[in-house]
């Protein structure tokens, strides 16, 4: 192999992406573009860290090749460390160092972030205030200003009626509950208590369910599919360390060396 192919390989990144219904990975170029298939395994009924860890590994095993990680999960977290995982198993993920764990399984040093943020940096176009809403099995929110990620605010947990926050409001199991004419105007109503609140220049809105929207949306109003913000883990390694980007590398083993 010359140098110049394995310094070519050496820049690519695995990107993860963790969700209440299934984990998805693929090789990304330094670019963002895909250097291998789009694959995903279903999220494990029992998520429980160890079960989700086993899931990555055997979903990553067969890619390859890649230098370095990028992680979006569905939660807060903060210097690689889980602080929530409202849709995964409860009581299990508050305090875990996943971002350390998977650095230690693939020996390769990780980036980990909230999962809207990591679609985020794949979906805006760096100008001014952009907000993404991701529309899923929960209710995910990114904001960032000039390109660059704003700290990462639970927004999903505020609440919006007397007993239900966003993530009851308009998440999937209010999509099926609810059916899609009132979920519709359930999110209209979120729009509109964010173009009041935030003022954005631009907001996307992305997640499974975000084709269901049937209203008609402002002209800064986009909606985006989970592919836009596939570009999003090739970013977040582009990105200062700032706020919640943080690098997380392999603890050194005494047996190997590594």
């Amino acid at each position: 192999m010359s140098s110049v192919a394995k310094t070519e390989e050496n820049t690519h990144i695995l990107s993860i992406d963790i969700g209440g219904t299934s984990i998805k990975a693929c090789i990304l170029t330094e670019d963002g573009d895909l250097f291998s298939e789009y694959t995903k395994l279903p999220t494990p009924k029992n998520s429980t860290p160890e079960a989700v860890l086993k899931v990555i590994h055997e979903l990553v095993t067969p890619l390859a090749p890649y230098s370095k990680v990028a992680i979006g999960f569905p939660g807060y977290v903060k210097c690689g460390i889980v602080e929530t995982a409202p849709n995964l198993a409860k009581n299990r993920w508050a305090g875990f160092p996943l971002a350390q764990e998977v650095s230690d399984l693939l020996q390769k040093p990780v980036r980990l972030i909230n999962d809207a943020d990591q679609q985020a940096l794949g979906i805006i176009s760096g100008k001014g205030f952009e907000i993404v809403l991701t529309l899923g099995t929960g209710f995910g929110t990114a904001l960032t200003f000039d390109g660059e990620l704003l700290p990462h605010l639970e927004l999903s947990h505020l609440p919006v009626t007397k007993n239900k926050d966003y993530d009851d409001y308009v998440g999937d199991k209010a999509y099926v509950k609810e059916g899609k004419k009132d979920w519709n105007e359930r999110v209209e109503r979120v729009i509109q208590i964010y173009k009041t609140v935030f003022n954005y220049d631009t907001l996307y809105l992305g997640g499974g369910n975000a084709k269901q929207i049937e209203f008609e949306l402002d002209h800064n109003i986009h909606i985006v599919s989970n592919r836009d913000g596939i570009k999003g883990g090739a970013k977040l390694w582009a990105a200062q360390e700032k706020y919640h980007v943080f690098t997380t590398y392999p603890k050194l083993n005494s047996s190997n060396g590594k």
